[in-house]
């Protein structure tokens, strides 16, 4: 089978595992967006450690799930989304205001939505996690 969106399955076998109550989940194939996707999701603590592995192929991600991951998933197309407009994202997206990340990625790489708001700049949307 084809694969369209390598991040969707990834975060859709995070999303499953941790359903599940696995403690570890390992993805594949490996990418630039998947990493800095992890990295923003264990900068707010939504997972533990993660270990990437270069098998001279695609690569492999290791990742120590903790248990905090209620949903992620990726926004397909990857709509445009100016500073005005990303509260109505926060509205339809996350549960509340007070949890919940929007990832876009902007002209200064891929930020969450509090970060992308404080540098006043818009970009488009690639996914969400609480």
């Amino acid at each position: 089978m084809v694969r369209m969106s390598v991040l969707a399955d990834a975060l859709k076998t995070i999303y499953n595992a941790e359903k599940r109550g696995k403690r570890q989940v390992v993805i594949r194939p490996s990418s630039k967006v998947i990493i800095k996707f992890l990295q923003a999701m264990q900068q707010h603590g939504y997972i533990g450690e993660f270990e990437i592995i270069d098998n001279h192929r695609s690569g492999k991600i290791v990742i120590e799930l903790i248990g905090r991951v209620n949903k992620c998933g990726v926004i397909s197309p990857r709509f445009d989304v100016a500073v005005g407009d990303i509260e109505k994202w926060v509205v339809n997206l996350l549960p509340s205001r007070q949890f919940g990340q929007i990832l876009l990625s902007t002209t200064f790489g891929i930020m969450t939505h509090e970060e992308a708001r404080r540098k006043k700049t818009g970009g488009k949307v690639i996914g969400f996690f609480y």
